[in-house]
């Protein structure tokens, strides 16, 4: 199958429309739209890193804080090399109306560094992890903005975040970061909850329409920390995973895939690439097979006006953040097709980030069980609010998220006011 180049959308451009078209429904005050539109904060640092062959590289890091009128900046850090203002300033945005959505008393924020970590070495990684640390050493702080892993992360740039940061300051904080080790302060379950969170809300989603997992048919682009857990989860829950891709391609069997030889084969080859008993497919053509479900938890943008009107899902669960653009957006809804979007659908990886600063402000640590648990029911009370709000108001799930994430901010703002 031939695949057209989709046209490039700027990220902070689709977040904006979103936006706009989320105040016209609200009825919000243009002065408050001005203020959302707009981060409070940009930093940007260039890292001077001494590279493995006594060479000295530059490279460009972010941080954008959106907004901080719920509670302190929160949001990801990515490694990848289309890392920019503009897609960083977009990321920021959702997270503060997914924050808002989920009822966490937080701000959005994100950040990240221009690299790919998979043409340096480890130790030239930590090296760049560090430095960008210490060039941020202003911004990051465990009662203003705390950071989290995302794209091509772990808890292992985490945990030098958290060294280089206490050093500094003379004193351990494992409050600074979020999906860090568990032997230093991480939370159970933390790893998981991104992956937890998605299939939640397609369970929660398919019960809205009188459906079920067991039999289920889903497909789902990107194998990373959020596409394998939700591909292992919905295997559990009787759902039938049909196709599975990461970065290099993907693997496609319509009577199903053995999740947990995938995941084995992934980890022991670095890739799905030769997987047996399934055939080889595109990241592209993933993304138009004929499912029950559809989970694209890779990059954003992968759904646009080029392909949106040959995707034949029934539904679509975003596991990765800004993965359908507005223009896709309007084509889905037309064909009937229901979104999950991304602020709600992903929201468990920030939901249990804010179980893990509590227990580590209070020093006070919870089983997995009661993680999972806690979790389930911000997730399924969150849904249960936009699902509402789709009912009564005849909205789609975005518009009906983005209403109340939206709207919480913009109400926290007029009862805060405008200093000075």
């Amino acid at each position: 199958m031939i695949i057209t180049e989709p046209v490039h959308t700027s990220p902070l451009t689709s977040a904006r429309q979103q936006l706009a078209k989320c105040i016209d429904i609200l009825g919000i005050d243009p002065g408050v739209h001005e203020r959302l539109a707009y981060p409070d904060r940009v930093v940007q640092v260039n890292s001077p890193v001494r590279m493995d062959n006594g060479s000295t590289k530059m490279f460009s890091g972010y941080r954008v804080q959106h907004n901080n009128a719920l509670g302190p900046y929160k949001g990801g850090l990515r490694f990848h090399p289309s890392v920019d203002i503009d897609e960083v300033t977009a990321l920021a945005m959702l997270m503060s109306w997914k924050c808002s959505l989920v009822g966490l008393p937080y701000g959005g924020a994100k950040g990240g560094i221009t690299v790919d970590p998979r043409q340096i070495s480890v130790s030239e990684l930590e090296r760049l992890t560090r430095r960008f640390t210490a060039d941020m050493i202003l911004i990051f702080d465990p009662q203003k903005d705390i950071p989290a892993p995302d794209v091509n992360t772990s808890p292992r740039e985490m945990a030098w975040i958290m060294d280089t940061w206490s050093v500094n300051k003379g004193y351990a904080a494992p409050g600074v970061v979020t999906g860090k080790p568990i032997a230093i302060g991480g939370s159970l379950g933390r790893f998981e909850a991104t992956g937890r969170g998605v299939i939640t809300m397609t369970d929660e989603l398919l019960r809205f329409k009188g459906r079920q997992m067991v039999g289920t048919t889903m497909a789902i682009q990107g194998f990373g920390n959020v596409g394998s857990t939700a591909a292992m989860l919905g295997h559990q829950q009787g759902a039938k995973i049909v196709a599975v891709s990461d970065v290099f391609g993907g693997i496609y069997n319509p009577a199903g895939i053995d999740i947990p030889a995938a995941m084995l084969y992934s980890k022991a080859n670095g890739s799905l690439a030769g997987f047996p008993d399934a055939e080889t497919i595109s990241n592209e053509d993933l993304l138009l097979l004929k499912v029950d479900v559809l989970v694209p938890a890779a990059l954003e943008a992968v759904i646009t006006d080029q392909n949106a009107d040959r995707i034949k899902a029934d539904f679509v669960v975003e596991g990765a953040n800004g993965p359908i653009t507005p223009a896709a957006d309007a084509i889905l809804e037309k064909k009937g097709i229901i979104v999950v979007p991304d602020i709600l659908a992903n929201a468990g990886g920030v939901v249990v980030s804010y179980f893990e600063w509590v227990q580590g402000m209070s020093q006070l640590f919870w089983s997995e069980e009661e993680v999972n648990d806690r979790l389930r029911r911000i997730m399924t009370r969150s849904f249960s609010q936009v699902a509402n709000l789709v009912t009564t108001r005849d909205l789609s799930f975005r518009m009906a998220a983005y209403s109340i994430g939206v709207g919480r901010i913009a109400e926290a703002l007029k009862v805060r006011g405008l200093y000075p």
